[in-house]
């Protein structure tokens, strides 16, 4: 089944305990909009008893290249852009946001274990949603960036905790600063990666990892991971909430900068 726009272009499918969740727009390198985000919180409320493990990957050659274009509108009667989220006003917006929030918040359930297939770019949202993952297995032609600031943004997907639980706090500011690329060396090196494989070994790479996470007892396996979620975990509530704050101003500040239509 191909990707439906009206749902963000999210494809799923379940096999056993391995949920299987496709960015499915591969001719736009996934680019996502706010009916992706809504899709897979859609998945995260409606996960089954029985899955084990999420996989999260995207059509074609890329992970997901960020923001579809047209979300970057300051036009408010353009639906989904910059100008119709600040037209909510401050507190509907980061409401909006927090909605938004809520489609990578739910890859780290406890229960499951979430892992990223990436090939090709993750880009803004696209890293964002990676890092929303517990997991991430890369091709070696895989590369990370967070551009959001050298946009006028911030990220805001709940990727600046998930971040700096990842590689630390020094490399995380970094990283959202530049704004640069991380290669899949880099990115093994620094932890943003877990596994990095060639290309053609992706898939034996994850089933690899997936077979090793089922294996153990259910009961057994979700005690350790709560465990290991308990002993890495900042105060995702605040951070998320902090995220939607300030993109509100960013908001602001980039519709207050952006030319006027004229009639």
């Amino acid at each position: 089944m191909t990707g439906d726009p009206a749902r963000g272009w999210v494809t799923t499918s379940l096999d056993g305990p391995v949920l299987t969740v496709t960015l499915d727009r591969a001719e736009q390198l996934n680019a996502q909009t706010p009916e992706t985000w809504h899709a897979l919180a859609e998945i995260g409320a409606t996960l089954p008893d029985e899955v084990r493990v999420v996989l999260v990957r995207g059509a074609g050659r890329a992970f997901s290249a960020g923001l579809d274009r047209s979300l970057f509108a300051t036009d408010p009667d353009l639906p989904g852009g910059l100008g119709a989220l600040l037209a909510l006003g401050d507190d509907g917006a980061r409401e909006r946001i927090r909605g938004y929030q809520d489609g990578f918040r739910w890859l780290r359930t406890p229960g499951i274990v979430s892992v990223a297939v990436v090939q090709g770019h993750a880009i803004g949202a696209g890293a964002q949603l990676a890092l929303a993952c517990d997991l991430r297995v890369c091709g070696t032609e895989a590369t990370f960036s967070l551009p959001e600031a050298r946009l006028g943004l911030v990220p805001d997907l709940t990727g600046t905790s998930t971040l700096v639980q990842a590689v630390g706090y020094s490399r995380a500011l970094e990283m959202c600063l530049t704004g640069r690329k991380v290669g899949a060396a880099e990115a093994l090196a620094s932890g943003l990666a877990t596994v990095v494989v060639p290309t053609e070994e992706l898939e034996d790479a994850v089933a690899t990892l997936v077979a090793g996470i089922v294996g153990p007892d259910v009961r057994a396996s979700r005690e350790t991971a709560a465990l290991v979620r308990a002993a890495a975990a900042t105060d995702t509530d605040a951070q998320d909430a902090a995220e939607r704050a300030a993109q509100v101003r960013r908001l602001h500040a980039l519709v207050e900068q952006a030319p006027r239509s004229r009639g």
